[in-house]
């Protein structure tokens, strides 16, 4: 095995090792957690600084896409200019590893001024931003995979997967149904697949390219024209379908029989 691959699968088995550390955490304040949100009449606002905001932003689009209105503050440009997007019933998911980011330390007493609840996903459950949360959830690792321990590595990832975790909780909480699912997903892959019935693309009426069982080649080759589906219906008395004409069945009989004017 090369060096590079040794140094992934350790990263790896430190990520996952991490992850599942929290299944021992994810107890009393998960749950405490879950119905804060499920008794609020307001959005889920996730903050978090660096990487930890990175992180805040995807469970905030996962939270938004299973039926929790949810969005992403940024901690220092509210400080500056977007409190406002927080209000009163909002309940505030913070993220910090630390517990110790000064941006939320000064966020959070200005959050809970205005009626927001606190929701708080760290590393450090005896911080001082621990002390200002309304719920702790303890999302800590023994290590991080960054061999300076530095970089936050398996932490975010912790972090992120009890994101994902609360998003899945909430969505059976509240019943979230594929129907829903398809409701917040109208386009690409999920939409086509969740949403779109065969009656929101079938051809009706006019649309369909139809002609009779003893039509000329020159009307079976201007139907198919007109339409533009690149083949017509065969249809007998009472418009009871016998068969379908396609483009290619016209090349070969051409093949067979160049002579169109004989057809």
């Amino acid at each position: 095995v090369s060096m590079s691959a040794s140094t992934a699968k350790r990263v790896l088995k430190i990520e996952a090792e991490g992850i599942l550390q929290l299944a021992k955490k994810a107890g009393k304040s998960f749950d405490k957690a879950v119905q804060l949100i499920l008794k609020s009449k307001g959005r889920v606002v996730v903050t978090g600084m660096g990487k930890s905001g990175l992180v805040s932003q995807k469970i905030a689009a996962t939270l938004s896409s299973t039926g929790t209105p949810s969005l992403f503050l940024s901690p220092a440009e509210a400080l500056h200019w977007d409190l406002g997007k927080a209000a009163k019933r909002d309940i505030v998911l913070a993220l910090s590893n630390s517990g110790e980011t000064d941006e939320l330390k000064t966020l959070l007493p200005l959050l809970k001024r205005m009626g927001c609840k606190i929701i708080l996903f760290t590393g450090n459950v005896h911080s001082a931003m621990a002390r200002m949360g309304d719920v702790i959830v303890d999302v800590g690792v023994k290590k991080e995979a960054c061999p300076l321990r530095l970089a936050p590595t398996a932490s975010t990832t912790a972090a992120l997967a009890m994101g994902d975790a609360l998003a899945v909780a909430l969505m059976e909480a509240q019943g979230f149904t594929e129907k829903d699912f398809a409701l917040f997903h109208p386009a690409g892959e999920l939409g086509r697949r969740l949403h779109m019935k065969v009656a929101d693309i079938m051809r009706k009426g006019n649309h369909v390219p139809r002609v009779a069982q003893d039509a000329s080649f020159p009307k079976i080759v201007r139907e198919i024209n007109a339409k533009k589906v690149g083949s017509t219906c065969v249809v007998g008395k009472g418009g009871i379908l016998k068969g379908i004409i396609v483009d290619g069945d016209l090349r070969r009989a051409m093949l067979k029989n160049p002579d169109v004017s004989r057809w």
